[in-house]
């Protein structure tokens, strides 16, 4: 649960945190017996709690392709991270991924954690893929071999334009919003949403993290990884690494909210995203890591301990995002009141402002249109993140 003292100053975090812990135990409970799926969904639980939460909303079919296109990415996304395996190695598999994943033998040694059990163990995600429908199947393993295929390139390749940056983006996260779309039309539960629109889902989550990522990424060992693109930092420092330093800090500073407005530009086509879904459950799957994105962003943007240490969401505000969204109206009011608190945030000397708030007022206009805010029932403000 939260902090104490994170709770004694926002006492109405309390419920919503009480909430999300029960419901925690309740998946622990809620373990199949079937040894691979067992294993499948306590994984999930280990890589990623609040993800592991949220895909509780689903039925049964489509949590379990959910279940296992999540881990099955998380696998290949391992491989692309461990900086220990040499490429020659590593751009095979990256590339056959989307076959080992028919292979219930196959496994591969790397990563850390709880992810070389995922990798030591794969055979049990294997034989629970092979249990899903044709459907299913057939939208992982498409996914899967673009993805795997886009990772070798740019292990290959830096990233030194804007373009090369969303393209990145489009294949480590673009492409989860396209096979998550799949997966829910192969459901019979939405329409087939638009590439365009898809992709931009996972863009916006993706350069997030990107963004609060920074230090651990550049620190990581035995070799840097580096996804800001140099069209963008090197207008503020000569070296990426540079931007950690104190004597940088306000060139940093500049950067990271330039950072922050090319991610703004993916707002509007989320909301549009969000808006066409009809089953309650999967708009409730999409629309929490979207605000969590916003928030997020919201909570880096013009700060400098982005590049002294972690900054994240305070989990009872976390706890609230996951209790309070439950419509398009609270999608809509979140994003307008985090986009305030940025807005509030702006310098109106910083080389980006004019860009930035050009963003942030036209999707806080469509939150406005949308006729979502007058009993809205999502309300933040700067004091709360």
């Amino acid at each position: 649960m939260g902090s104490l003292g994170a709770m004694l100053k926002h006492p109405d975090d309390i419920y919503p945190l009480l909430k999300l812990k029960m419901a925690a135990r309740n998946i622990e409970k809620q373990v199949p017996p079937e040894p691979h799926w067992a294993f499948c969904y306590t994984m999930l639980h280990k890589v990623s709690r609040s993800f592991a939460l949220v895909i509780q909303q689903l039925g049964t079919d489509l949590r379990n392709a959910v279940c296992i296109f999540y881990l099955v990415l998380r696998a290949l996304d391992t491989v692309e991270d461990d900086t220990a395996i040499e490429t020659d190695v590593k751009l095979p598999i990256l590339i056959d991924f989307h076959r080992h994943i028919y292979d219930p033998k196959w496994h591969f040694a790397c990563g850390t954690k709880e992810y070389k059990v995922l990798m030591d163990e794969f055979h049990h995600v294997s034989t629970a893929f092979l249990e899903l429908g044709k459907g299913y199947q057939e939208a992982i393993e498409d996914i899967t071999k673009r993805m795997g295929a886009g990772m070798a390139k740019f292990i290959c390749k830096e990233v030194e334009t804007v373009d090369d940056y969303d393209e990145y983006c489009h294949y480590v996260a673009g492409l989860v919003g396209l096979g998550l779309s799949k997966l829910f039309h192969a459901a019979e539960l939405e329409d087939l949403a638009t590439d365009e629109l898809s992709n931009s889902m996972g863009l916006f989550l993706q350069k997030t993290n990107i963004i609060r990522d920074y230090l651990e990424d550049i620190n990581e060992i035995p070799k840097s990884r580096m996804f800001w693109p140099r069209q963008i930092w090197s207008k503020y420092v000569n070296k990426l690494e540079d931007l950690k330093y104190e004597e940088n800090s306000d060139k940093a500073v500049q950067c990271l909210n330039d950072m922050v407005t090319n991610a703004l530009i993916h707002m509007e086509d989320c909301l549009k995203y969000m808006s066409a879904l009809r089953d309650p459950a999967i708009f409730k799957f999409c629309a929490i890591p979207q605000i969590m994105a916003i928030g997020t962003l919201a909570l880096c943007y013009n700060n400098i301990e982005v590049f002294r240490g972690v900054v994240k969401m305070r989990r009872g505000l976390t706890a609230k995002v996951i209790d309070r969204t439950r419509t398009m109206g609270d999608v809509y009011a979140a994003f307008y009141d985090f986009s305030s608190i940025i807005k509030s945030k702006v310098d109106k000397k910083d080389p980006s402002a004019t860009k930035t708030l050009s963003r942030l007022e036209s999707v806080q206009k469509t939150c406005r249109d949308s006729g979502a805010l007058t009993n809205r029932y999502f309300i933040v403000s700067s004091s709360v993140i």
